[in-house]
């Protein structure tokens, strides 16, 4: 089965944006869970412009679920996640000013890198993976670096849908089968809709999990969060 993990990140942006603690990114997280989400993910960034540090504190001790953060694994993130130990941590190479996350890893030349992050979360018992672009090169270089997993970033899939949804999978079935020849566990993330999950999730059943964020934060302004989440579930069965 392919878990659901909820990324709250928009709506510690609605919080900031006017200060004070509404809404309530910690009730947000229990009634995600409450309503069938198997996951909380959180991307802590240093200039805390949404989830701040001290969320992912309190968080923690709330979720029932999976706890995934991800990150830059910057000094000040590895000391973070190592405070908290979470289920997962995911690493993902973005900038300190950076909007989004718009690339994966390149695990080859990052190796030496990689595989001292790897190996120091691993040794606190947390699940490891790398936030890879759907290259078998890459998901290979994951496996070398000690990842348990790797998460396909999945923004060129939900851009080329539309146009040709087949052609936009066929990089992406290619990097998957990569994952499950190495021994790698497999999550995708970025992008992924209720307009596209369903046919990810079709032509790849053996994902591990989806983190998705924004199209749920987005849906459920229209659906409430309730429903919205209710179907995404049903777009992965």
């Amino acid at each position: 089965m392919t878990k659901l993990s909820v990324n709250i990140n928009k709506v510690a942006t609605l919080r900031n944006a006017r200060g004070g603690n509404n809404p309530n990114v910690l009730a947000v997280a229990h009634d995600a869970e409450m309503f069938g989400a198997q996951g909380i993910t959180v991307h802590p960034r240093p200039d805390e412009r949404h989830i701040r540090y001290q969320d992912v504190r309190e968080l923690k001790p709330l979720i029932t679920t999976e706890f995934n953060i991800e990150g830059n694994p910057i000094d000040s993130f590895i000391d973070l996640v190592l405070e908290v130990i979470p289920k997962q941590v995911t690493l993902v190479p973005d900038g300190h000013d950076q909007l989004t996350s718009n690339h994966g890893w390149d695990t080859i030349e990052n190796k030496t890198f990689l595989t001292d992050v790897c190996r120091t979360f691993k040794a606190a018992g947390i699940r490891t993976s790398i936030f890879v672009d759907p290259d078998p090169k890459m998901v290979e270089g994951a496996k070398a670096c000690g990842a348990d997993r790797v998460e396909l970033y999945t923004e060129p899939y939900a851009s080329g849908y539309a146009a040709n949804r087949e052609a936009a999978i066929a990089p992406f079935i290619e990097a998957a089968q990569k994952a499950k020849e190495v021994g790698l566990g497999l999550n995708a993330g970025h992008d992924l809709s209720l307009e596209n999950l369903h046919y990810y999730h079709q032509m790849i059943p053996w994902t591990d999990e989806v983190s998705i964020g924004h199209a749920i934060i987005c849906d459920a302004l229209y659906m409430g969060l309730r429903e919205t989440i209710k179907q995404y579930l049903q777009a992965l069965q």
